[in-house]
């Protein structure tokens, strides 16, 4: 059986992909701060989650959801632990019923007050890793990688 796609093409992705080469460092950041941030119980995502919801005024789901570049289903789930363990609230939007506010608790302030000074000793440490590429440029090539939709 001949193969259909030749192994010059897998090391072509290999080698030039940046959806692998963005999941590949995303993968590797994520265990960076998941390690650093076990001592307070947070995963990497359940911390921006968190800092996501420390706003003046409760936000509703589809807000948090777009911010956090999360469908809707997969953030109520990712709530779900967080709500379990007492460190968020959900409730009915008393101005619009279909929607959901979403509070951090007295318990969930005093822990995303005790990871805040975790992730800024562990993200300087990996910024200053990265100084000669200047953080501030791939930031920004970043973010426009995440608000583009650019289709094939």
């Amino acid at each position: 059986m001949s193969k259909l796609v030749p192994f010059a093409t897998t090391l072509e992705v290999r080698d030039t992909c940046l959806c692998l080469y963005v999941q590949r460092a995303a993968r590797t950041l994520a265990r960076q701060f998941d390690e650093a941030l076990r001592p307070v119980g947070l995963t990497n995502g359940q911390f921006s989650l968190l800092n996501a919801l420390n706003r003046p005024e409760p936000p509703a789901v589809g807000k948090v959801a777009q911010l956090l570049a999360m469908d809707r289903t997969t953030l109520t789930a990712a709530l779900k632990p967080l709500e379990r363990d007492g460190l968020v609230t959900v409730a009915v939007d008393p101005n619009d019923r279909r929607n959901r506010l979403l509070r951090l608790t007295d318990e969930g302030q005093r822990v995303l007050a005790a990871a805040v000074p975790i992730w800024r000793e562990t993200h300087a440490a990996i910024e200053a890793g990265l100084s000669e590429l200047k953080p501030d440029g791939l930031r920004d090539a970043l973010n426009i990688l995440s608000q583009s939709n650019l289709r094939t």
